[in-house]
């Protein structure tokens, strides 16, 4: 190794965790700051999130909505796009999924439930590819753009679940329940047709179709034509265009499939969960995903990981402010910015550090006569 390069697995692994233990012992001092214990408060969270089968299910579910989110960003961010849209995409992937449930309730789940999800992906994909198009054709930042769309699809959704798809006897903006059929299998009830005892819990097989998107990803950007293009793209666009890449039409598929993985938000929730469609059910999902994918340093298995911590933040969280009073829902929040700071605005902190070290250890090795 050669100056302070960092290897690609200390990148995705040391680089993050020394990132981590940062803001966690940041926000241990702000804990002791307000009288509190900060270990007592680790252990409550940890045990919260991970000490019981309730716990460990609710932090998975909102895991899942992570991993799909996180994936959304990080594929684009490997073709130089940074897409912050997964929030809309989301939306419009909901109302393609509810759509397809409210006009053909009769159908057997075996044949509702993958007709929806499709729905959901291509939604979120057109919604998705609108911003692209712009940013290849038309020169529009995809920052900019996607920002706009979000806010266009959350006032399209107000619009149309206020006036055209409200359930007739219900004054809230939100669609008529879905038929069982729509329902997303969820895992306590899959449990218990096996005999077994397990707590009521959100988590449903939306979980698993998020770790199949994570190998699909993986899959598409090492190991596809495809993938090889976006990752030319993201390290140098006019090295692509000289290469004879299409750049247009990368950018506008990546963008796409962007927008597909974003609507992996909306099967977890709509399909999975609330079983219709209402306003804000996104609940800021898509913005936390780009903190996952910065932490995750836009790799497959480094957005899982990242999600399953930011999981634990909002699970154990909940417990913790539950157990000690003092320490507050915003004090969640404060740890979960302290994570998205270290990970994002100062993930470069660490970096040289563990360069050097590394080096050092490896210098003796690689040059035994020094």
């Amino acid at each position: 190794m050669s100056g302070r390069r960092l290897p690609a697995w200390a990148d995705l692994t040391l680089v993050p965790l020394a990132n981590v233990a940062a803001a966690f012992f940041v926000s241990g001092l702000v804990v002791l700051a307000i009288g509190e214990n900060p270990f007592t408060a680790m252990r409550l969270l940890v045990a919260g999130s991970l000490g019981t089968l309730e716990g460990l299910s609710f932090t998975l579910y909102y895991a899942t909505n992570f991993i799909f989110t996180g994936l959304s960003v990080a594929l684009a961010y490997r073709a130089g796009l940074f897409n912050i849209g997964a929030e809309g995409q989301a939306y419009l992937a909901g109302l393609g999924a509810a759509l397809v449930c409210l006009s053909w309730p009769g159908l057997p789940a075996v044949v509702m439930l993958p007709l929806a999800v499709i729905a959901a992906g291509v939604f979120g994909a057109l919604w998705a590819m609108a911003p692209g198009w712009l940013q290849a054709r038309r020169g529009s930042h995809i920052v900019i753009t996607t920002i706009m769309f979000n806010w266009i699809a959350t006032s399209l959704m107000a619009w149309l679940l206020v006036n055209v798809m409200r359930a007739p006897t219900s004054m809230q903006p939100e669609t008529p329940s879905f038929a069982a059929a729509a329902q997303m299998p969820k895992f306590d009830a899959l449990a218990r047709s096996f005999g077994f005892t397990v707590p009521s819990s959100p988590l449903n097989i939306s979980f698993l179709l998020a770790l199949i998107a994570a190998a699909f990803v993986w899959l598409l950007i090492w190991r596809t034509r495809l993938g090889y293009e976006i990752r030319t793209l993201g390290a140098n666009a006019s090295a692509a265009e000289y290469a004879g890449i299409n750049t247009t039409r990368v950018i506008v598929i990546t963008m796409g499939l962007s927008g597909m993985l974003a609507g992996g938000l909306a099967v977890n929730e709509v399909l999975g969960v609330q079983n219709r469609l209402l306003l804000e059910f996104t609940a800021g999902y898509g913005f936390v995903g780009i903190a996952v994918a910065l932490m995750g340093r836009a790799h497959p298995l480094g957005v899982v990981l990242a999600s399953l911590l930011f999981g634990m933040l909002y699970q154990g969280g909940a417990e913790l402010a539950f157990d000690q009073p003092r320490i507050t829902r915003d004090m969640i929040v404060v740890i979960q910015g302290l994570v998205v700071l270290f990970a994002g605005a100062l993930e470069g902190m660490f970096r040289t550090p563990i360069a050097g070290a590394i080096n050092l250890f490896r210098r003796p090795a690689e040059n035994p006569k020094a």
